[in-house]
């Protein structure tokens, strides 16, 4: 297990993504520090498989309670950048507190965990930021204009972070996953059947996996696997990347 003796902060953990995140880098030894929002007593679950894991359920569109969190969990060695939400509108009518809501926790909150904990990392010589990004950050996609521009610029903030940190022992890179089947992807099928008109299974076939060449849905798991592979040594040189993990979508 070679990340014995590291710890990691993965955002929107309780779940999805980040949940299959925290198990593959949990498996490899790191000391796993949650965040996110569910039902009580499945954290508590989730904790214990997890190894006692610390928990915060910071509200990340809040810079002060991003600040505390911060602070309460101390240096980490890897953070893992995975909170986000969706909203599917034509631009016209995209609500305006759903587009600040968005930037802010999609993109604005990485920016804040971040700044906050390269210092760390700088110190110990040896850190790993992972940013999820999205297909999204690559190319884009009708009544999605907020999730479209917020995942643009996780793709560039990471360029920008990895370039200031290459010469630390500090990595920063992004995995772009094409659809995955996670709560975010199945509760914006009700706004998308809205907003073009369709069945839930139009949506699905022709919307979700239309661009997907394999016409299957990215698995969690993938992308756990593909961050824990970013934590190697091996990979000290891989830095500033956008890893797509999305069947063959952005090759077109």
């Amino acid at each position: 297990m070679f990340l014995e003796g590291k710890k990691a902060l993965i955002t929107g953990s309780t779940s999805g993504i980040g949940l299959a995140v925290a198990r593959a880098l949990h498996a490899e030894g790191a000391a796993m520090i949650l965040n996110g929002f569910g039902d009580e007593s499945e954290i508590a679950e989730l904790r214990k498989e997890l190894g006692g894991a610390y928990y915060f359920d910071s509200d990340l569109t809040d810079v002060s309670a991003i600040e505390e969190m911060m602070e309460q969990a101390g240096g980490v060695d890897i953070l893992v950048n995975n909170a986000g939400m969706q909203h599917v509108s034509p631009v016209e009518e995209f609500p305006v507190d759903k587009w600040d809501k968005i930037i802010a926790l999609n993109l604005s909150a990485a920016f804040h965990t971040i700044r906050l904990a390269v210092p760390h990392m700088k110190e110990r010589g040896w850190g790993r930021i992972i940013n999820t990004a999205s297909a999204h950050s690559l190319v884009a996609s009708p009544y999605k204009s907020a999730y479209v521009a917020a995942k643009h610029g996780i793709a560039g903030l990471t360029k920008t972070v990895a370039l200031e940190l290459a010469t630390s022992g500090v990595t920063v890179n992004c995995i772009s996953p094409g659809y995955v089947w996670t709560p975010l992807v199945e509760n914006q099928i009700p706004d998308t059947m809205k907003a073009r008109g369709m069945s839930r299974e139009e949506v699905i076939d022709q919307v979700l996996l239309a661009k997907q060449p394999t016409k299957k849905f990215v698995q969690p798991e993938d992308i756990g696997e593909m961050a824990v592979f970013l934590c190697r040594d091996s990979m000290a040189n891989v830095n500033g990347a956008n890893w797509s993990v999305d069947g063959g979508w952005t090759a077109d």
